[in-house]
């Protein structure tokens, strides 16, 4: 046995065990009954049902729970569960214009069944540990202290002197390709009544085209929110391994590289957008750029900057505050018609100062806080008022 067959041979037992321990780790989330049990279903209910029981449609649903999550069931083991139609309307966030598809009640407990029993046990292994979406124990607070985390290893090691590529992807739910996420749903999954089951609920997202040019997932469902993350997880993946960029974070669809070379970052960008071509996902070229750190940047709607000395500073952005002082007026008057009382007012204020209180905000929540004494001071107590500052 020559060299090679002994490299060969090694990589083939390394192999065989991490199968081995893949399937030990994931075996019941890759079983149709396992994974669709009535026990998984029930509980899946439960938690759709938190904080909208309020909805007529919702309280239908409960009204006849246990029979109608069995009937799901019975139509899930028979092969008859048929998705139903959406619920679409356009909302404007921060002025752009979403289009949302909304999922019922019953649809809503299928896909979360899906997605917390089959495919985010079979992904999380996939995802690198810089990507803050759609994993338990993740999420906006865990990229934004990952960014902290990177610049302050970024200036320990080079100083102060360094660049940053914001990349952002255009139409990013829109875009993804089905045949991608089907691509990263049979390397995965071999139970083929999930394979089916989930190849059916993306293709109601666009049921119309051929199967090789469908493509986009939909704002307002659970499975979109996890397997987009998980075609663009092929970006990751390049970065890590393939340009061996360590300081490397992302957001659903923002991400940055840090490092001292800007000729380095101009390569990353290159390769990143020809990787996005190849998959059938684009680069924004107006939110794409290359930032001196020391000149300050924007991301996830905080004011990033770093110090002369060192120091890393976050601040809330401006349209948060501009946002926020709006919300207020418009309450005023809502709470002046009878359409919302004081408490939800302050608990929906409190809410945006927690928010405010994890950066440099003191003079902007001292303002904010004034303003709420103007604009209800006939209910607001002072001390509680700036006590919570």
């Amino acid at each position: 046995m020559n060299s090679a067959d002994r490299h060969e041979a090694r990589y083939r037992r390394r192999h065989r065990s991490r199968m081995e321990a893949k399937r030990s780790c994931t075996s019941s989330a890759d079983d149709f009954d396992t994974v669709f049990s009535y026990g998984n279903l029930y509980r899946s209910y439960l938690k759709c049902r938190r904080n909208v029981g309020w909805k007529a449609s919702v309280q239908r649903y409960i009204a006849n729970a246990p029979l109608n999550v069995y009937t799901t069931w019975e139509q899930l083991r028979n092969g008859t569960y048929k998705s139903p139609a959406f619920h679409e309307f356009t909302v404007f966030e921060r002025g752009k214009k979403r289009h949302i598809k909304s999922t019922g009640i019953g649809e809503r407990v299928v896909q979360n069944c899906l997605c917390e029993n089959s495919l985010l046990p079979l992904f999380q292994r996939t995802f690198i540990h810089d990507n803050g979406a759609c994993l338990p124990g993740k999420g906006y607070d865990f990229s934004v202290r990952r960014m902290r985390c990177h610049l302050q290893r970024h200036i320990r090691k080079h100083g102060t002197d360094g660049y940053i590529l914001l990349c952002d992807l255009s139409s990013f739910f829109d875009s993804v390709p089905h045949s991608e996420a089907v691509k990263a749903l049979s390397e995965q999954i071999t139970d083929g009544r999930i394979l089916r089951l989930t190849e059916e609920l993306i293709r109601q997202f666009d049921p119309e085209k051929p199967p090789e040019s469908r493509k986009g997932l939909g704002l307002g469902s659970q499975i979109s929110q996890v397997l987009a993350p998980v075609v663009a997880g092929r970006i990751d993946r390049y970065v890590k391994n393939t340009l061996r960029e360590k300081l490397y974070g992302r957001y659903m669809d923002d991400f940055y590289i840090i490092s001292g070379d800007k000729d380095r970052l101009k390569i990353c960008r290159d390769g990143i957008r020809k990787k996005c071509e190849e998959i059938g996902l684009r680069l924004s070229e107006k939110k794409t750029q290359i930032v001196k750190l020391t000149h300050g940047f924007t991301w996830l709607k905080v004011r990033w900057s770093v110090t002369k000395t060192g120091g890393v500073r976050m601040c809330i952005h401006r349209s948060s505050a501009i946002r926020e002082r709006r919300k207020l007026k418009k309450l005023r008057k809502m709470m002046g018609i009878g359409r919302v009382t004081y408490q939800d007012v302050w608990n929906s204020f409190q809410c945006w100062m927690s928010h405010a209180r994890r950066f440099r905000s003191w003079k902007i929540r001292k303002n904010m806080a004034d303003l709420f004494c103007r604009l209800f001071e006939k209910d607001v107590r002072k001390d509680a008022l700036y006590q919570s500052i």
